[in-house]
């Protein structure tokens, strides 16, 4: 509602404060995560090194999600009646491969105890903890090995375990390998290791929640997700999927549509530019000679060409639904068509020499041609048929 990152949002609720990249928390640790580096402040406001917390603290129950001790009493006490792991797991509402988990992790030489088991969860806790590949030895070196021969991390983390099946220090995790690179101080790989991976980059790129992204246009967004089932069945004549052929140096563009039952194609001249003006005024004119049954839906990527989409709905009354980002098949008819278009305006031609004639031409041709989709019918048959049927 404010705004805020989740995990902002949960700092708060514990008191943790955050100064750069230190978080400070109320019994006074400050964490410096991107260093690695845990001190503490005493009472006179000195930093110290940060000191091992009580037992009776670490016991405290602090998240529902953490096994609390009464919990792997139960765990116990049924484990050892010979309960199974389902019916232990719905005893205590939690899941199967949680129970199996904390009975083979926090076993002990005489079998599950609880106490023991709670105090190997609680002193695995703390955080940060030192890599694995901060100190010399075998596994670094494979890693370092592999990275060189530019392995990913991921395929190294699932080879290592056919290397060396026997010896289970010999494992890492891909993400592990990852910090290792882009986090100096808590990896410990060397920096030139990181040149070995395959996208170049010196620190990781921030990937952003598709929720949060900054909306397009200003106009709100119809997402294809919300488009009615009629259209994608394509029961009914009148939805269109529309983009952009470019022509050389993009300063150039055609507007092609096509007809998702029919594959009747329409161009759109654009003589000047393929401004959101220019394609607005295109497609209002190109929509407004077709009949109203022709005139259902548009299907359009997220390109600044369709910025002026709801003018564009309010002259011919369609709706236009847009795809995500990055996913030209959800309008794969069009695609298609533009394919097909290609072999009349080649890639890399000034596309402004063709005037409305020549677009009409092609149309012709292309609606002429019998389609093996349409039972070897043609575009212009097809679209006649289901007119007449109307």
């Amino acid at each position: 509602m404010i705004g805020v990152n989740e995990r902002t949002a949960r700092d708060w609720d514990h008191g943790v404060r955050r100064s750069g990249n230190v978080r400070i928390y109320p019994d006074g640790r400050r964490v410096d995560y991107k260093r690695g580096v845990t001190t503490t402040v005493d009472p006179s406001g000195a930093l110290s090194s940060a000191p091992a917390p009580t037992m009776a603290a670490l016991d405290q129950a602090i998240c529902s999600r953490y096994l609390s001790l009464q919990e792997r009493e139960q765990i116990y006490a049924l484990h050892q009646t010979g309960e199974s792991m389902n019916a232990i797991a719905r005893s205590l509402g939690r899941a199967v491969s949680t129970i199996s988990r904390e009975l083979r992790r926090n076993n002990s030489p005489l079998g599950y105890q609880p106490y023991s088991a709670h105090r190997q969860s609680v002193a695995r806790r703390p955080r940060p903890k030192p890599s694995k590949l901060a100190a010399d030895g075998d596994l670094r070196d494979y890693v370092v090995k592999k990275l060189e021969l530019g392995w990913s991390p991921e395929q190294i983390s699932h080879r290592i375990i056919a290397d060396h099946p026997d010896q289970t220090e010999m494992r890492v995790c891909h993400e592990t390998i990852y910090q290792a690179i882009y986090v100096q101080a808590r990896g410990g790989l060397k920096r030139e290791v990181e040149q070995s991976l395959r996208a170049g980059r010196a620190r990781r790129k921030q990937h952003r929640n598709p929720a949060s992204r900054t909306p397009r246009f200003r106009d709100p967004m119809i997402n294809i997700s919300e488009r009615p089932a009629s259209v994608e069945d394509r029961a009914v004549p009148g939805d269109w999927e529309g983009d952009l052929i470019l022509g050389a140096g993009n300063k150039t563009a055609i507007a092609t549509l096509v007809e998702r039952t029919t594959r009747f194609v329409a161009l759109v001249h654009l003589p000047v530019d393929h401004t959101a003006e220019s394609v607005r005024d295109g497609l209002i004119k190109t929509m407004g000679d077709l009949p109203k049954l022709l005139r259902g839906s548009l299907t359009w990527d997220q390109g600044v060409e369709m910025a002026k989409h709801a003018a564009f709905s309010a002259a011919t009354d369609m709706e236009v639904y847009f795809c995500d980002p990055h996913s030209p098949w959800q309008r794969g008819t069009n695609e298609n068509t533009n394919g097909l278009l290609r072999q009349y305006f080649p890639k890399g031609t000034d596309l402004s020499v063709y005037g409305p004639e020549d677009l009409e031409h092609v149309c012709n041709l292309l609606n002429g041609r019998p389609r093996k989709t349409l039972g070897w019918k043609t575009p212009a048959e097809r679209l006649d048929e289901l007119l007449l049927m109307a």
